[in-house]
């Protein structure tokens, strides 16, 4: 049987060289080490952390930094669907008081004239009602009327589908989920009168259902916008900042207030335009009308024209920008466009109105320049004037999707420059509508340098 070596012999076997005959630090030396050396500290903070993370307790020994770090984790509680109610409801009257703040301020730049402002005051006044305790299943099927007749499947769901988000529509669409007649079908597909349209089952959402009321004030305010009224259409002055209908978080938009406020439940969209352009839009309050018009702009038969804004000096007085736009949706499912080979052919005409520069001074950095330009889009792709604007190295001001705005050091813009100024309709003649005031305040600061 060998004999076993001495103790020591052991521990100088484990330990290196340098430290052999070292003993082991007490707590309390170690304690006095660690409040000498702060990088130390730090080094047994992030050490207890990653053991921490591995499932492994912190070694208490090493510091006492730690101490008192590491509370207990609370058991797991069910929220309470009245909690999730009531929080969801203090959300939606968030996002409808920021609309009432917009359609009172129009969205005016930092410096505004101190007359003649159009105001419209409170916004919405809502209405709860509740609904099922549980999430619901079940087969939607919708009969096509004479009045819908011609809409496209898209629009003739949103409308339908109130609360569900315009991309679970769209990819309900593409994954097969909706039938007409017991077919597969398109989002641009035309309805029919008597067609059956089958949506499978949607889980819904759960708990208080919002009802949107239009008040006095909006009613009033948004009848008073009206600028064209008859032969079956409805030509609004839109502010900015509202969008043309509701969902994906918003409550009401234009379309829902106009059906309140004129106390006709049948009125549907022309076209559209987006939240933040200002300007002219079309509402149709006859099926066959809205067939024709949009009939219309399908063959180009229909002019628009846009003022515009853009940051830098625009060289040419009239050019065209004739670039194909694709569309494509980033990881949070937000639509966005690019110029891209493989997109669809898109014409705009930009013509310059005005010039702007700032005054010569010391700080170059300071130095800005922008142009008023009218722009015509001969072809109707989504955020086309805003990307086209772009590839000629002169977005629009105020544009937080396609423009880097930190670049600009002009006068201050809280929203995106662009007004639908006129429509070229035919049975209609021209329709215009007068810039937009937070505009016109924003080119006379321009003017001034």
């Amino acid at each position: 049987m060998p004999s076993r070596k001495p103790h020591d012999q052991l521990d100088n076997r484990r330990v290196p060289a340098s430290r052999q005959g070292q003993r082991r630090p007490s707590s309390s030396e170690n304690d006095s080490q660690t409040q000498s050396d702060p990088n130390r500290r730090q080094r047994d903070k992030r050490r207890s952390e990653n053991e921490t993370s591995r499932g492994k307790a912190p070694d208490s020994r090493r510091s006492d930094a730690g101490k008192g770090r590491y509370p207990p984790r609370k058991p797991f509680v069910a929220p309470d669907a009245s909690t999730n109610s009531a929080s969801r409801s203090r959300h939606r009257r968030t996002q409808e008081a920021r609309l009432a703040e917009h359609l009172s301020s129009d969205i005016r730049p930092e410096i505004t004239p101190e007359s003649g402002s159009e105001t419209i005051s409170e916004s919405i006044s809502e209405t709860t009602k509740e609904t099922s305790p549980e999430s619901w299943q079940q087969v939607s099927w919708f009969d096509v009327s004479e009045h819908q007749a011609g809409q496209r499947l898209d629009n003739f769901l949103m409308t339908r589908l109130k609360g569900v988000p315009k991309s679970r529509i769209y990819r309900l669409i593409r994954e097969g989920e909706v039938r007409v007649n017991k077919g597969r079908v398109k989002a641009d597909t035309r309805v029919q009168t008597g067609d059956q349209v089958r949506v499978a089952p949607i889980r819904r959402s759960i708990g208080t259902a919002v009802v949107a009321e239009v008040s006095p004030q909006l009613a009033e305010g948004i009848k008073s916008r009206i600028l064209w009224e008859g032969d079956g259409l409805i030509v609004l002055n839109k502010p900015a900042g509202m969008a043309v209908h509701g969902g994906s978080g918003v409550s009401i938009g234009i379309i829902e207030a106009l059906r309140q406020a004129l106390d006709k439940p049948w009125l549907e969209l022309v076209h559209r335009i987006d939240k933040d352009t200002s300007g002219l839009l079309m509402i149709s309050t006859k099926s066959s009308v809205l067939k024709r018009l949009q009939d219309d702009f399908r063959e180009g038969r229909i002019r628009k024209r846009y003022q515009a804004v853009l940051q830098g000096w625009v060289g040419l007085d009239k050019q065209r920008v004739d670039q194909p736009l694709l569309r494509y949706e980033l990881p949070n499912q937000e639509r966005r466009v690019k110029v891209s080979p493989e997109g669809k052919d898109s014409q705009t005409d930009f013509t310059v109105l005005e010039r702007f520069r700032s005054k010569e001074s010391g700080d170059r950095t300071r130095a800005w320049a922008a142009s008023w330009v009218q722009a015509a889009p001969l072809t109707g792709r989504t955020h086309q004037i805003r990307v086209h604007a772009q590839s000629l190295g002169h977005p629009l001001l105020g544009d937080e999707k396609y423009a880097q705005t930190e670049r600009w050091t002009g006068p201050r813009v809280r929203r995106l420059c662009l007004h639908a100024a006129e429509l070229t309709v035919p049975g209609f003649g021209p329709l215009s509508a007068p810039l937009a005031e937070d505009i016109e305040a924003l080119l006379e600061q321009l003017r001034q340098g």
